[in-house]
């Protein structure tokens, strides 16, 4: 039978897929749409199959809370190339699954990539990405907060995204927030590994210690003070890696536990997530 420039243009209209991919899809379907379609979405299967092996280190972070803001979801979508990472059609990809994420509440990528948008998988959805593209695409990183107030933050470029929840808010809530953007710039700018020292894996912990331990002794410090060196120095580690007790970079002067105590006595933070593409 013949193709129309019609069936090709309706084909590419579901698919997004070229108009050469589109006619040959039909061809080799024998004129069946749906056929067509499936043809379409092997081929980006394939894409991503063989594509699976190559390093997808650009993309673009997205972040968002629900309406209610006591839940924030924070997914780095990554590609192969900063092109497709600006790509409108891939911004949007990315704005629709965390939206979906916001909908369902997912645990998990796995869950995640098994959520329908308007009938179909995220995960078959991004493989037929893959196969308008040819370039690989993936959901990297997938985290979530659930806390009574979640404030987002996203870097400029989209490169970098924070969420951090907060409790003890009472009646500050304005000021809650403001404060909230503030530790999230802070985490964004400062990298914490840990909320506190209480938080840090115990083999971390004695890593730096160990570590801390062979520095003064090739320092050709005294046995006697070694060990009294070494817990200053992980102290200092302490200091400068864990959020409540590194330096406010707007106030030098006082750490982020007194910045929270400033603003209101019961105000805590509950956990946050960074997430960074490069």
């Amino acid at each position: 039978m013949s193709i129309t420039a019609k069936d090709v243009n309706k084909l590419r209209s579901r698919t997004g897929a070229g108009m050469m991919d589109c006619k040959n899809a039909l061809k080799q379907s024998g004129g069946d749409f749906e056929n067509a379609v499936d043809i379409l979405r092997k081929r980006g299967q394939k894409i991503s199959n063989k594509r699976s092996e190559r390093e997808a280190l650009e993309g673009s972070i997205f972040v968002k809370v629900n309406g209610s803001n006591d839940l924030g979801i924070i997914i780095a979508l990554s590609c192969e190339t900063d092109f497709v990472a600006k790509n409108e059609k891939f911004l949007e990809l990315g704005n629709n699954i965390i939206d979906t994420a916001l909908t369902y509440n997912p645990t998990n990528i796995d869950q995640l990539n098994n959520l329908e948008i308007n009938g179909t998988k995220v995960s078959d959805i991004i493989t037929d990405y893959i196969g308008k593209i040819g370039e690989k695409i993936e959901i990297k990183h997938f985290d979530r907060i659930k806390a009574p107030l979640v404030i987002p933050y996203i870097h400029t470029g989209n490169n970098l995204g924070v969420l951090v929840g907060l409790e003890g808010i009472n009646n500050e809530k304005h000021k809650a927030i403001l404060a909230g953007k503030d530790i999230a710039m802070q985490i964004a700018a400062m990298n914490p590994i840990a909320l506190s020292k209480e938080k840090i894996d115990p083999d971390t912990i004695k890593k730096e210690l160990d570590i801390a331990k062979e520095q003064a002794k090739m320092e050709g410090k005294p046995e006697a003070v070694t060990e009294k060196i070494a817990h200053g120095k992980l102290n200092k580690f302490f200091k400068e890696n864990t959020l409540l007790h590194q330096n406010y970079i707007k106030d030098p002067s006082i750490t982020i536990e007194k910045y929270l105590e400033s603003i209101h006595k019961d105000l805590k933070i509950t956990d946050y997530k960074r997430i960074s593409i490069k």
